[in-house]
């Protein structure tokens, strides 16, 4: 492939939507996703007991659609969000089968992935939304607040 052709179909525009702090921004995201996996693997020893029979589903799905709300808030394409959300669902799976193996006193279960990628595609769905364009909206106020 020539480097004219590899050019013509690179991709249009900035992935990242137009914001101030975009470093900030790419860093709280992966603030999420470490804080996932950590608690993911803390030991079962370590966690609160569930106040009714599956709210842990709840916050499975909770999580994962808040990380995947993010992706859409700070991706301004849909490839990069897509590929975003591909990776949560293959993380909440592989997260699973960690729990299973390595952590103390828990384990793993295919509903909890099943709630991951639910989350996940819920908050993949936000890309339509006005949801999709809060990040700017607080990375604007936050902006104007230093500079006056």
């Amino acid at each position: 492939m020539s480097a004219a052709r590899r050019r013509d179909d690179a991709p249009k525009g900035p992935w990242l939507r137009p914001l101030r702090t975009p470093r900030r921004w790419l860093a709280l995201g992966a603030a999420g996703v470490i804080a996932t996996v950590a608690v993911s693997l803390l030991p079962g020893s370590g966690l609160p007991s569930s106040p009714f029979p599956g709210s842990d589903k709840v916050g499975h799905f909770l999580t994962y659609f808040a990380l995947a709300a993010y992706a859409v808030m700070l991706f301004a394409r849909m490839r990069p969000q897509a590929l975003s959300a591909a990776g949560l669902i293959v993380l909440g799976v592989a997260l699973e089968y960690a729990q299973a193996a390595l952590a103390e006193g828990r384990m793993g279960d295919s509903r909890d992935a099943v709630a991951n990628a639910l989350g996940v595609l819920a908050g993949l769905a936000t890309a339509s939304t006005p949801l999709a364009l809060l990040l700017q909206r607080i990375d604007a106020r936050l902006a104007d607040t230093r500079s006056s």
